[in-house]
């Protein structure tokens, strides 16, 4: 067969392993065709096993048992125990009367399981299987549909409200009998059903029993379908399904908004690039890149979401503090120990780091000491030999040094030299006053002598008053030099010098002071930035964005920000600084003030749904004043049911009716001659005539279809028809009253089957009451139906 078929039949094999033996770890593994049937038995049979896991699982949680780990599984990773705790968090939900509504990131099936406890439906739970009887003899006519009610006359499917879809779709009967239908593997098609056998295996004549094949490598043949006798009670009716081929159950999309795939026979919706699935499984709505974190926008961008995607804008770059805009237009580090603009104390030592620095103490110990343990201590000279005492001294150790002692004593009258000799002592220039007054010392060896002498005393010097010895002429006090104006005079010993002062230079020219023009004979060397002169001196002066440090000749940068130029946020950069916005603001021209970003002009309309509304640095959505709320996400507007919140103002004698941003009070009432058999139904109550027999409807019933004005025409909306259908029906369908304008045609599918189709756009909200008459023609008789349909057009939902 083709692989299809092959993996239809492989599949149903790893699902019956599952069924038989719990587990996927032992399954017998098929040679034919390669790897196909092997991963088409082993992946069906794990989710099989999972699938019965967690509807364990859900039902633990609703009989009160406690969430453990299944025996079998005793690391507790298994769907039982997942299925378990989400079920009960739909339970609790459903305990406290919360609205019952999906959460898309607990993932799936956790969001549908919750969801499912919550709702108190059995989402996950097969229905039961039911036993067919055995068969009658003879059966005339054959029947081609069956239902559980005899007594319904229109198919309606639960579906009805989901656009583009058929009420009415086909049943899965090989869900409902189970094993009933087929020896091996039952696959279900579009109104009926076809039996196939497991690999090794060939389906027999009768469409139903398997048998081994004869050669054992041969590919199952899955054809021929099942027939089934009919019921011998009308309480446990039978499906017998006309011959056809399986439905693409994927065909135009299925009911996917995006994607559709078959995942195990069942159809998985996801979503485009951007995209996320909502709770329904089957919409989507876009993912916003920018609140979720997942953009790729450079630091100093502007994230704006758009529909699907997401695009950056471009700001004034901004360096953050500890950086500096290059001419390259990037933020680089300042190195602060460089550019002098640390706080680094003395005996710190400064160490640049990207954005800032840091300041290490410096351990160093003073002369004669060493670092030991963090703490400076006494080097001891004479035990390591460092000392410089010579041959004739012995070395003594002292706190931070030494001193050298000699090992022999001099006479008096002598000195030790740094050799260890003994020299004499020139007592006539050591000692203060070694002779009396006009005596004149005289050195010997060991002493001196004192001898009278003449007293003549050069020029530069005079006697005392006592003409004992010569002193100094001080010229600068007595007044006797002659050093000019602006000069400086300098006493000498029998002289004197002129001198300029500081800042001054001597001229010979004009034999004048001259004032040194320090910035011109130092350039760049006193002053860090600016140097001016200054009679005898010169001044130190810094560019704009800088002050002069206390030594008067560096510059350090002026933190401009502490005077709030700037009207948001301000970052000091090295001379300057820069004013940069918060979130939502942006730079205005003068380069100070910040003016709102309107994001609601900029993102031409892909922010909100409805309704964008701009605020002081950010934005806000908004929907219609009635009929919607806000959604979770603060961007899509989600449909107020007032039907189930009770805001509607139907009376006791209506129903309400919910559709997108509104309602409906509707009032089902019957015709004369006819009762209320139900909430939607009327049946006539008696006939008079075979006229009135034939014409009459012999039942009334309503039914409230809910479109959108983007549906997709053509539509089918309704799908209508006898229940049970026998071979030879035949129908005719006529829309009596409400299609005026033209917008609903009728079409048959089949001679028992018909559908009513949505064919002309409609482009505004509007509501349409439709008279559908069905004319049953069965073995020689008319039979008349009459469906009551309320559909309600609205505008496409925010």
């Amino acid at each position: 067969g083709s692989t299809k078929e092959l993996i239809e039949s492989c599949c149903g094999a790893g699902q019956q392993w599952a069924i038989d033996n719990g587990e996927c770890t032992e399954i017998p593994v098929s040679g034919m065709d390669g790897d196909i049937c092997r991963i088409a038995q082993k992946q069906c049979c794990v989710s099989t096993v999972k699938e019965n896991s967690c509807l364990a699982g859900m039902i633990a949680a609703k009989e009160g048992d406690v969430c453990g780990p299944e025996e079998s599984d005793p690391c507790g990773g298994s769907s039982y125990k997942q299925c378990c705790d989400c079920c009960n968090l739909g339970l609790r939900l459903r305990s406290e009367g919360k609205t019952c509504e999906s959460n898309i990131n607990l993932g799936y099936p956790c969001s549908h399981v919750m969801l499912s406890c919550c709702e108190g439906g059995d989402h996950f739970i097969h229905p039961e299987i039911k036993r067919h009887p055995e068969p009658l003899p003879t059966v005339t006519p054959e029947k081609v549909s069956e239902t559980e009610d005899h007594n319904e006359a229109l198919s309606i499917s639960n579906e009805a409200e989901l656009s583009n879809n058929l009420p009415g779709d086909d049943l899965d009967e090989c869900l409902i009998y189970g094993g009933e239908l087929c020896q091996h593997l039952c696959i279900n098609t579009v109104g009926s059903y076809k039996c196939s056998c497991f690999p090794e295996f060939t389906l027999q004549d009768d469409g139903t029993s398997c048998s081994p094949d004869p050669d054992r490598g041969q590919a199952t043949r899955l054809e021929a379908e099942a027939t089934i006798p009919p019921a011998a009670s009308p309480s446990q009716p039978l499906l017998i399904m006309s011959s056809q081929e399986e439905q693409d159950k994927c065909k135009d999309n299925g009911p996917c908004k995006h994607i559709c795939n078959i995942v195990e026979g069942n159809v998985v919706c996801s979503c485009l690039s951007g995209y996320t699935i909502m709770a329904d499984g089957i919409s989507c709505e876009d993912l916003d890149e920018c609140l979720t974190g997942a953009h790729a926008c450079s630091r100093g961008q502007l994230c704006v979401n758009t529909l699907g995607s997401f695009y950056c804008v471009n700001h004034r770059v901004i360096c953050a503090e500890g950086f500096i805009l290059d001419r390259h237009r990037k933020c680089v580090d300042i190195n602060e120990c460089v550019t002098d603009t640390h706080t680094c104390q003395r005996r710190e030592h400064c160490v640049n780091t990207m954005g800032s620095f840091k300041c290490l103490q410096e351990l160093s110990c003073q002369p004669g000491y060493e670092l030991k343990d963090g703490e400076c201590v006494d080097i001891d000279e004479c035990e390591k030999g460092t000392h410089s005492c010579k041959v004739n001294f012995v070395c003594q150790n002292t706190e931070g040094s030494f001193y050298c002692e000699s090992k022999q004593r001099c006479m008096d009258g002598f000195l030790q030299d740094p050799e260890g000799n003994c020299v004499d002592i020139n007592e006539c220039t050591s000692l203060p006053e070694p002779c009396k007054p006009g005596f004149n010392c005289i050195n010997t060896v060991g002493s001196y002598t004192c001898q009278r002498n003449m007293l003549t005393c050069s020029r530069g010097y005079h006697s005392n008053e006592e003409g004992t010895r010569c002193i100094d002429v001080d010229e600068c006090q007595t007044g006797v030099h002659r050093c000019g104006e602006g000069q400086i005079c300098h006493n000498l010993p029998g002289a004197y010098r002129c001198d300029c002062k500081m800042g001054y230079q001597y001229d010979a020219f004009s034999r004048s002071c001259i004032d040194i023009n320090e910035c011109w004979n130092y350039p760049g060397r006193l002053c860090q930035h600016t140097c001016e002169n200054t009679p005898g001196s010169y001044h130190c002066t810094c560019s704009s964005g800088f002050r002069l440090s206390y030594d008067g000749k560096h510059c350090e940068d002026v933190n401009e920000c502490d005077t709030g130029p700037c009207s948001q946020e301000c970052a000091n950069v090295y001379g300057s600084y820069q004013c940069y916005c918060r979130q939502g603001f942006q730079l205005a021209e003068d380069g100070h003030s910040c003016k709102d970003i309107d994001e609601c002009t900029q993102s031409a309309g892909i922010l909100c749904t409805f309704r964008c509304v701009n605020v002081p640095g950010s934005y806000q959505c908004a929907c219609p004043e009635q009929g919607y709320t806000m959604a979770a996400n603060g961007r899509t507007c989600r449909d107020i049911d007032e039907c189930a919140i009770g805001t509607h103002n139907c009376s006791a004698a209506e129903t309400c009716y919910n559709i997108q941003g509104s309602f409906r009070c509707l009032s089902f009432e019957c015709p004369s001659n006819y009762r209320k058999v139900s909430d939607m139904r009327c049946e006539r109550i008696s006939c008079f005539n075979y006229l009135d027999c034939q014409n009459t409807p012999v039942r009334i019933t309503y039914y409230q279809l809910n479109f959108q004005t983007n549906i997709v025409v053509p539509a089918h909306i309704f799908r209508i028809g006898p229940s049970p259908a026998y071979a030879g029906d035949n129908i005719i369908l006529t829309i009596n009253k409400g299609n005026e304008e033209n917008y609903f045609s009728t079409r048959r599918l089949n001679s028992y089957t018909g559908i009513v189709y949505l064919q002309r756009q409609v482009k505004e909200p509007k509501d349409f009451l439709l008279d559908v008459e069905m004319k049953l023609w069965r073995q020689g008789t008319y039979t008349t139906f009459l469906a009551k349909i309320y559909i309600f057009i609205t505008a496409h939902a925010y």
